[in-house]
């Protein structure tokens, strides 16, 4: 495929499970739990100027279990932390909307599997899509992630083991790659561009 001229690759990482301890809905920043290895993991990809860009459905908002503001002041907090961990995310893109919103006249397009929000950050960020990765603990991370070429990671926090162990024979598309965590998946894709993939 011919690389987009001017544009870089990124990876894309989902928020709950991959990034941070799974707790049922961070229906108030002080439940934002980050793994031990994710700030080493995104200043890893800091440090080799690749941008690190999370993609979060944030349904809790439709459903009326908390504010929009409280996934905002959830990400300052995300991003204080990571930062004294010596770790940076380039963006932060969130679907508020309800997953039955996918069914109604008003479609909603950007609630993962659906590309809508990671669209706009390659827009925003000058992202190659095509040369890019995803990485998740979800079936919906993998399908969005297929779905703008880019190449795929699941990880096994989260829903990531449940998932691969019971129902990866149900999967509408595989992942390229299976992970313990953020941190290995970081290592595989760094081993990946090395490697000239």
């Amino acid at each position: 495929m011919k690389k987009s001229i001017g544009k870089r690759r990124a990876v894309f990482l989902d928020r709950d499970g991959t990034i941070n301890h799974l707790v049922g809905y961070v229906n108030h920043p002080s439940r934002l739990r980050l793994y031990r290895f994710s700030a080493e993991a995104i200043r890893t990809l800091n440090g080799r100027a690749l941008p690190a860009v999370v993609i979060t459905n944030q349904s809790g908002v439709a459903r009326g279990m908390f504010p929009e503001w409280v996934v905002e002041e959830t990400h300052r907090r995300m991003i204080r932390r990571l930062g004294a961990g010596g770790a940076r995310l380039d963006g932060i893109y969130y679907c508020p909307h309800h997953p039955a919103a996918g069914d109604s006249p008003r479609r909603c397009r950007c609630r993962k599997p659906g590309t809508a929000l990671v669209r706009r950050a390659a827009r925003e960020l000058e992202i190659d899509l095509a040369r890019s990765f995803m990485v998740g603990d979800s079936p919906a991370d993998i399908q969005m992630g297929k779905r703008i070429g880019a190449r795929t990671i699941l990880v096994m926090t989260g829903y990531g083991r449940g998932e691969y162990e019971y129902n990866r024979s149900k999967w509408k598309v595989a992942p390229d790659h299976v992970c313990t965590d953020l941190l290995a998946a970081v290592r595989w894709i760094l081993d990946r561009i090395d490697h000239g993939e």
